[in-house]
C-alpha cells in the first residue's frame, strides 16, 4: 500500500518478475499529497565517507537508468553533485572514491560564484551523481503500471488494519495478499509499527535572477553548505525550480498535522548559500515529512511479518534508494512464492 516512490518501484519490479501487484493509495495514483512527490530529488552516488555506501549508491544509479530506459521517460539529470568540505575531508572523499571506482574531481568555490561556500571550504564533485525528475518518475510510472495486465491500482481507498497475509480497508473490504509492502507515508508506523522519530523539513523554491538562467542549466547540485554546513541546493532543469532546503530547519513533530507558525522559510532564506539571494524569487515553499530510526536516526526497512514490510517515507535519501529497497523486497516476494 502506497503509490509513492518505494510502492511504485516496488511495484513494477514484481510485476516484471510475474507477479499479480494490487496498489494500494487513501489518494490518487500517483498521489500529489504523498512524502515523495515534489519536482526533484538529489541522486548522490559518492558517499565521501563510506565505501560500501558509494558501491550501493551506484548500483541504485544504474536501477533508475534502467528505470528510464523501461518507462521511456527522461527521469534523470546528470549534472552532477558537488559537496563542500575542508580539505582533511576532500581527501577523505577522494580516497573513498579511488576505493569505489567512482570518479571524483576537486572543485574551487569560485567555479560556481552564485554558490556561497563556507570559509576554507572547496568541493568535490560527484559526476555519476545527478537529479532525479521525482514528479515526472512518479506519472510515468503509474501510467506503466496501469497498462501492465497482472497491475491493479485502486486509488483512494483507505487501509485501517495490516494482518499477515492482507489488509483490511475503511469499507470493511478485505485484500489478501502473499506479501504486504507499506509504505505509505511517515503515518503508516500508526499501522505497523515500529516507532519512529517524525520530522517536518521546509524547503524554498526559487526562480533565477535572468542573468544566471543560462548558468543555472546546467549548475549541479552542491551540498553541505550554508552557516552550520547542513544546507543543500538542487539546481533548475527539466522543468523544475531552484529549491534550497537545510536541515537548520528542520526539526521533531509530534503528527503531520501542521500547527507550527515559526517563520521558517525567512529562517532558510537567511542561510548563506546564494551570493546576491535578493536577486532571487521566491516561488513556492513547502514542508515535508519524513521518519527515521530512534536508534541510528537512518532510514527504516523493517519486516513486521513474515508477509508485511513497513517502509515509512525517509525524505530525499528515499527516493535515491528506492530500487534498492525495491530488490530487497523482491527477493522476500520470490521466497514466499518460491
Amino acid at each position: 500500500m502506497g503509490a509513492g516512490v518505494t510502492g511504485l518501484v516496488t511495484a513494477i519490479g514484481c510485476a516484471r518478475a510475474g507477479h499479480r501487484v494490487t496498489v494500494l493509495d487513501r489518494g490518487p495514483v500517483p498521489n500529489p499529497a504523498s512524502t515523495s512527490s515534489d519536482q526533484h530529488r538529489v541522486l548522490r552516488v559518492l558517499r565521501p565517507d563510506d565505501v560500501d555506501g558509494t558501491l550501493r549508491m551506484a548500483e541504485a544509479r544504474r536501477r533508475w537508468l534502467e528505470l528510464e530506459v523501461l518507462l521511456r521517460t527522461r527521469i534523470f539529470r546528470p549534472v552532477g553533485v558537488v559537496t563542500a568540505g575542508t580539505p582533511d575531508e576532500l581527501g577523505q572523499a577522494l580516497d573513498t572514491a579511488g576505493q569505489a571506482g567512482v570518479s571524483a574531481t576537486v572543485v574551487p568555490p569560485d567555479a560556481l560564484p552564485p554558490v556561497v561556500f563556507p570559509a576554507g571550504n572547496r568541493g568535490v564533485r560527484d559526476p555519476g551523481a545527478g537529479v532525479l525528475l521525482a514528479d515526472r518518475f512518479l506519472r510515468a510510472a503509474a501510467e506503466w503500471l496501469a497498462a501492465h495486465p497482472a497491475v491493479v491500482l485502486r486509488p483512494g481507498r483507505v487501509v485501517v488494519a495490516v494482518e499477515d497475509h492482507g489488509v483490511t480497508l475503511a469499507d470493511g473490504t478485505v485484500v489478501s495478499a502473499d506479501l504486504v509492502l507499506v509504505a505509505a507515508g511517515p503515518w503508516a508506523t500508526e499501522l505497523t509499527g515500529p516507532p519512529v522519530v517524525l520530522y517536518r523539513q521546509t524547503m524554498v523554491y526559487l526562480s533565477p535572477p535572468r542573468h544566471l538562467a543560462d548558468w543555472w542549466a546546467s549548475a549541479p547540485g552542491v551540498g553541505r553548505i550554508g552557516a552550520d554546513r547542513r544546507a543543500w541546493l538542487l539546481p533548475p532543469g527539466g522543468g523544475t525550480l531552484l529549491k534550497i532546503s537545510s536541515d537548520a530547519v528542520c526539526r521533531v513533530v509530534a503528527s503531520t498535522v501542521d500547527t507550527d507558525r515559526e517563520p521558517w522559510a525567512d529562517r532558510l532564506l537567511a542561510e548563506p548559500i546564494l551570493t546576491d539571494a535578493a536577486d532571487y524569487t521566491v516561488v513556492a515553499v513547502r514542508d515535508c515529512h519524513y521518519a527515521t530510526d530512534p536508534g541510528t536516526g537512518g532510514p527504516v526497512l523493517t519486516r513486521v511479518h513474515p508477509s508485511v514490510w513497513s517502509r515509512p517515507a525517509c525524505g530525499g535519501s528515499g527516493f535515491g534508494t528506492a530500487p534498492l529497497v525495491a530488490k530487497e523486497i523482491l527477493g522476500a516476494v520470490m521466497e514466499v512464492s518460491a
